[in-house]
């Protein structure tokens, strides 16, 4: 059974990468339109999940796992893009797949009832 502070960590990191890699594909790297779209407002609800994730909110763990999924399914679709944007598309599932296994078994391993149990001593 891995830590909650690691899986945390692992959340915070994969997340932040998350959004580094979406604002700097749709604005710099393989934009859908030269210059820049408005695709990097797709970064807004990884922001609104950032804050809960930093802070160890068990919530936000719980929402983001579906929320992510959708960031999967785009990485997923975009793979058959032109270079760099194929690329870059798979950093993004990769990174979502990560992000998805950390926050569940955060959220799992933080379980009030499995918290309790763990004070207790039972298996």
């Amino acid at each position: 059974m891995t830590a909650p502070k690691t899986l945390s960590l692992i959340a915070s990191i994969t997340l932040l990468l998350l959004i580094a890699l979406c604002l700097a594909w749709e604005a710099i790297l393989a934009p859908l339109r030269p210059g820049g779209s408005w695709m990097t407002l797709k970064v807004l609800p990884l922001m609104v999940a950032l804050f809960g994730i930093l802070r160890g909110k068990r919530y936000t763990y719980q929402w983001s796992s579906m929320m992510i999924l959708l960031y999967l399914t785009e990485g997923v679709v975009r793979t058959n893009d032109a270079p760099p944007g194929s690329a870059l598309a798979l950093a993004e599932a990769v990174l979502s797949v990560i992000f998805f296994i950390a926050v569940v078994l955060y959220a799992r391993n933080t379980a009030p009832s499995r918290l309790a149990r763990a004070a207790s001593g039972k298996p």
